[in-house]
């Protein structure tokens, strides 16, 4: 989006503070976004063209060595290709193409611990599921409670299955949207507990909350979970 492309500058002062500290700072190309970019075909499978790296980071999900990298409105196959580049051999990338095209990947799959994933069951199948998932343990999401938007909005800018954007703590112990009853008692059959808070403008504003608190320091060792 034209209207995000400065929003890095926001948090500069962070990224800064985490260079200066040891971590290691490796940015994507900066996409030109010209018209050429953009298809208004209304018959294209993609509002997106494959003219330049572009990728938001929310279009990619990270399990150890595997990262899944939905290809979407808001991430291409070059994008993809340059992450595989960029990481190299230890990695595997993984483009999720013809899954769903509104935007990111966390309103599809969210990862609950090592070998266990929530997946939506109105955009992934037997059919489309992710090779890696084949042999870990699925749980499929069910139908999402609709929490609606602000009416001061022309338009929602997330889609129902928000509810799914939740964070994990640790693979017990589950942050979700107090209004997702029946995602919370599919937790809870599955042994995970959870702590309900109110989200009420998630929809409105695009985000939940493995949005608004994805941990950025982290502890332990790279794992391989294929």
């Amino acid at each position: 989006m034209r209207s995000r492309f400065l929003e890095t500058l926001g948090y500069k002062d962070l990224l800064i503070e985490y260079f200066k500290s040891g971590a290691k700072w490796i940015s994507a190309p900066k996409p030109r976004l010209l018209d050429d970019t953009y298809n208004d075909d209304p018959q294209a499978d993609t509002k997106i063209n494959n003219y330049e790296p572009l990728f938001d980071a929310a279009n990619v999900l990270r399990a150890g060595r595997d990262i899944l990298y939905l290809v979407s409105c808001s991430g291409n196959m070059m994008g993809c290709e340059w992450l595989q580049r960029t990481l190299g051999d230890e990695y595997r990338v993984h483009p999720l193409d013809g899954v769903y095209d509104g935007t990111h990947v966390n309103t599809t799959i969210t990862l609950l611990g090592p070998g266990r994933v929530l997946l939506n069951p109105s955009r992934i199948n037997e059919d489309n599921m992710p090779d890696l998932f084949k042999k870990w343990e699925v749980i499929w999401c069910p139908e999402m409670i609709d929490t609606g938007y602000s009416p001061t909005w022309d338009y929602p800018r997330a889609s129902i299955w928000s509810g799914m954007n939740f964070f994990m703590i640790n693979p017990n112990l589950a942050v979700v949207n107090e209004a997702q009853l029946p995602l919370i008692k599919v937790l809870e059959k599955h042994g995970i507990d959870t702590i309900p808070l109110p989200l009420r403008n998630c929809i409105t504003l695009s985000g939940g909350f493995h949005c608004v608190s994805l941990d950025v320091r982290r502890k332990g060792s790279l794992e391989d979970y294929s």
